[in-house]
């Protein structure tokens, strides 16, 4: 089946949301067709040209968009006085609505990866009517757990790139909220102990989250690694700014908020995130949901095999 093919973005432009921010989006495929929306990962990583090839174009008119402080979206975290405060889950929420009513759309499918399934995920319990389905991969909650488990969990299974990673925080911040921790670095009037921090925190993902050339090589980008870096800890350092409860995690626990609206969870069975369950609670939790394991692949929504999955997922929207 695979991906689509590439296709050009019929409109763009950047949408005042507030704050001093403005936020990149553009539309391609059918402009009558089904609207869909696409949320990426990080938080942090942006919206490349792939995004627009896991639906049919002469279906869905598919919406793009650059979260606050990533790809094209200004300001940009990599700058250090841009304000984080005003870049939190709540902000991002607000946002996708702006946007849905900027381009006159009544309700739209949300597909989401990695954090992106975070962002959908809350979205789609704070604003029901506006979500039409969820398609998600590489799927999270964002947790409390799953943080510790990226920070500090995965280090007896890499303990070389554990010991690396640790080695940058000062000893008395070792003990404690890692992603917190390493915030503070990202946020020093120093820049090299912000470039440092940021360098530190990438290859430790790039450890522990095998992916493929075109994923790790963005990380040699100074500018993409401090704005990544900066945003991932923002949040993972701050319970994903999902509130009180989130060491059961807010998402789990509000799963039937997503009554009545379909959702396929399309999972690869090596990514490190089934190891706390959370992907078959949420399916059980949710009986909307279709939950498709695919074998042999980790956290990565760009494998053949994943692709294929979720291409059906909307190919299968698309007739609804």
């Amino acid at each position: 089946m695979g991906l689509y093919p590439e296709i050009e973005p019929y409109d763009h432009g950047m949408l005042d949301v507030g704050d001093g921010n403005r936020v990149y989006w553009e539309t391609c495929g059918n402009p009558r067709g089904k609207p869909a929306v696409m949320l990426h990962g990080g938080p942090g990583s942006g919206c490349t040209p792939g995004y627009r090839r896991y639906c049919d174009p002469d279906a869905y008119r598919i919406v793009l968009l650059d979260q606050r402080g990533c790809g094209r979206s200004t300001p940009h975290a990599s700058a250090y006085d841009t304000d984080m405060s005003v870049n939190t889950t709540a902000h991002l929420i607000a946002d996708l609505e702006l946007l849905r009513r900027h381009l006159g759309i009544e309700r739209w499918l949300v597909w989401g990866v990695s954090w992106g399934s975070v962002l959908a995920l809350r979205y789609a319990q704070t604003h029901p009517a506006a979500v039409s389905e969820l398609v998600l991969t590489a799927v999270a909650t964002g947790s409390n757990p799953e943080v510790a488990l990226l920070t500090r969990g995965l280090g007896k299974i890499f303990p070389e790139a554990f010991e690396r990673f640790l080695a940058e925080l000062p000893e008395h911040e070792r003990d404690g909220n890692l992603a917190a921790a390493f915030n503070r670095l990202l946020e020093s009037p120093d820049p090299a102990v912000r470039e440092r921090a940021a360098r530190a925190w990438t290859d430790w993902e790039t450890a522990i989250i095998p992916a493929p050339p075109r994923s790790v090589a963005r990380y040699e980008d100074p500018v993409f690694r401090m704005a990544f870096a900066r945003t991932v800890t923002h949040y993972f350092g701050n319970d994903h700014f999902l509130g009180e409860g989130n060491d059961e995690g807010v998402i789990l626990r509000d799963a039937h908020l997503l009554k009545g609206i379909p959702g396929t969870l399309v999972q690869g069975s090596l990514d490190f995130g089934n190891l706390l369950g959370t992907v078959w609670r949420l399916h059980h939790a949710w009986p909307d949901s279709e939950l498709v394991m695919v074998d042999q692949v980790g956290h990565d929504a760009g494998a053949p095999a994943m692709t294929d999955a979720l291409v059906r997922a909307t190919d299968t929207y698309a007739r609804r």
